[in-house]
């Protein structure tokens, strides 16, 4: 586990004061638990998911599954037209977007009686406010519903051309983003002492460059709310990594296992 470095120009902790959250902290805060009556995350697929050029949903499922160790379930896709969503065109990309309360107040009403957390995922671009250009995602963790979008996640977001690995990388960073923001349902706040995927981003690099791995901090604040075995996660982890072509993430769970058995 690597130090946090000093912060660059216009990265995440450059711009936004944080004091950290220990394990302390988190505890007398109450944060959210699973429990036996509200024990599944649900993925709320919202607008189309095209073959070629959406993450799959089958494996962004899995992945959720194996990071939380919890019964994740996909609901039926939730169609964009006649669900009184608020839709405007993006001023500079002229781009479709989503406003992002209503898609909130949309899945608190719909929200199943068992899950602890539904989390729509789109393809199409977000924003919170009339003021804002867009925004990757939003949540409401007291109400166990958040929204993300994996649009600008997309190397052809950015005129980039399609290349061999566009969906690998697409993958990787949609996993990436669901797994910070799930963390954010079960009141963990961002990482200030290790690099690990509970760091804040402010950009597209910044994000990129946070691992996937929980630091020794917030990897005991998941456990505490969850209650999963550590190894049994890393090596559910191991078989996703591997299945899923991310090599340096498999490469490090492994030797992790191996020096946690040894």
């Amino acid at each position: 586990f690597e130090i946090m470095s000093v912060p660059n120009s216009g990265d995440w902790l450059a711009e936004h004061f944080e004091p950290g959250q220990s394990f302390d902290n988190f505890i007398s805060i109450r944060p959210a638990k699973s429990d036996r009556y509200r024990n599944k995350i649900y993925l709320q697929p919202l607008g189309d998911f095209i073959d070629g050029q959406s993450p799959c949903l089958e494996k962004l499922k899995a992945f959720t599954a194996s990071y939380f160790m919890m019964d994740t379930n996909t609901l039926p896709v939730l169609p964009i037209n006649g669900s009184k969503l608020t839709i405007r065109r993006n001023p500079y990309t002229r781009n479709r977007q989503i406003l992002t309360h209503d898609v909130l107040v949309l899945l608190k009403k719909r929200k199943p009686f068992d899950a602890f957390c539904v989390l729509a995922i789109t393809m199409e671009d977000l924003y919170p406010d009339p003021s804002w250009n867009f925004v990757f995602g939003q949540a409401s963790p007291q109400d166990g519903v958040g929204v993300f979008s994996f649009a600008r996640y997309a190397p052809v977001f950015y005129g980039e051309k399609r290349r061999k690995n566009s969906q690998g990388v697409l993958l990787w960073r949609s996993c990436k983003v669901l797994a910070h923001e799930t963390g954010h349902m079960f009141s963990l706040a961002h990482c200030i002492y290790f690099q690990c995927l509970m760091n804040g981003s402010n950009h597209l690099q910044e994000s990129d460059a946070r691992p996937f791995s929980l630091c020794p901090v917030c990897l005991r604040k998941l456990q505490f709310s969850i209650g999963f075995d550590v190894v049994d996660r890393y090596q559910k982890l191991l078989d996703f990594y591997k299945r899923a072509g991310f090599e340096n993430e498999a490469g490090w769970v492994s030797k992790r296992l191996k020096w946690i058995l040894n």
